[in-house]
């Protein structure tokens, strides 16, 4: 890790307080005396060793788990991931960072398997007034990188086109374009009878965010995280039905249009 990306992480983190958000102990800054050859001979060099210490995840990162939707994690598991991941992705957009780095790899579990998104090392922090920046060079991970990194233009929806990837991911084990009811079939005999219509139910919207979001043109995603959780939170019920449109109807909708997510507001029905 170079000093700018050292750096960048510690002021993302230092900011960052959130359940769904990996808790950030501290750092530190060494230097080391280590032989190096220059011109043809051996001198002695200082070298610094940059050291983030974060609190500790024993069930590591969510890619040892999602390799076969098949196996591993039983659905309620993953619907939990799923909100707890967009949970933090939005808190840290209300905080206006950008991951830029969004990836199985990049989120860790506890005991609990409660998701924490982590490596803040490409992450960008808005201005207050800031929606979008231009960039000269976009690091990432090639099949989670929005297809706009070409244009080194990043926004808030950039993000989102990485959390789709990691969505679909989670539904079915692999990357990329899975119709719905494709989705819906490998999960309909996998889930728990007695609560098989709202888990369906679950495993559809997911299904429609995960597509909606890796979308090649932004426009076209879904306009922010807190968009995403709101029609998430339709799906979930304490009895095990899914809700009524008379219930769903008098729920607070999310209305915005821009880039901003801040900019998004509650509307009272």
């Amino acid at each position: 890790m170079c000093e700018k990306e050292f750096h960048r992480e510690v002021e993302c983190l230092i900011k960052v307080n959130h359940k769904n958000v990996v808790r950030f102990i501290g750092y530190g800054v060494d230097s080391q005396g280590r032989a190096e050859s220059y011109n043809g001979k051996f001198v002695m060099a200082d070298v610094l060793q940059r050291l983030l210490c974060f609190e500790y995840l024993p069930h590591g990162t969510l890619d040892k788990y999602i390799t076969d939707a098949s196996t591993g994690l039983d659905w309620r598991k993953r619907y939990k991931i799923i909100n707890g991941v967009c949970e933090g992705l939005h808190y840290l957009h209300q905080n206006r960072i950008l991951h830029l780095d969004l990836k199985p790899q990049n989120i860790l579990l506890d005991d609990n398997m409660l998701p924490k998104i982590a490596d803040f090392g490409l992450a960008r922090c808005f201005d207050e007034k800031q929606s979008r920046a231009f960039t000269t060079k976009i690091w990432g991970t090639m099949g989670y990188l929005a297809p706009e990194s070409g244009s080194r233009e990043v926004t808030y929806r950039f993000d989102l086109y990485s959390l789709g990837v990691i969505i679909i991911e989670i539904l079915t084990g692999k990357r990329g374009y899975e119709a719905v009811e494709d989705i819906l079939q490998s999960w309909s005999n996998r889930l728990d009878e007695s609560q098989r219509d709202i888990q369906l139910e679950q495993v559809r919207v997911c299904s429609e965010i995960g597509i909606e979001c890796i979308e090649s043109n932004p426009a076209k995603r879904p306009v922010s995280v807190q968009h995403i959780i709101a029609r998430l939170h339709e799906t979930r019920s304490v009895d095990g039905s899914i809700e009524d449109a008379m219930t769903r109807s008098s729920r607070p909708q999310v209305e915005a249009d821009s880039d901003d997510p801040h900019r998004g507001a509650l509307k009272e029905s």
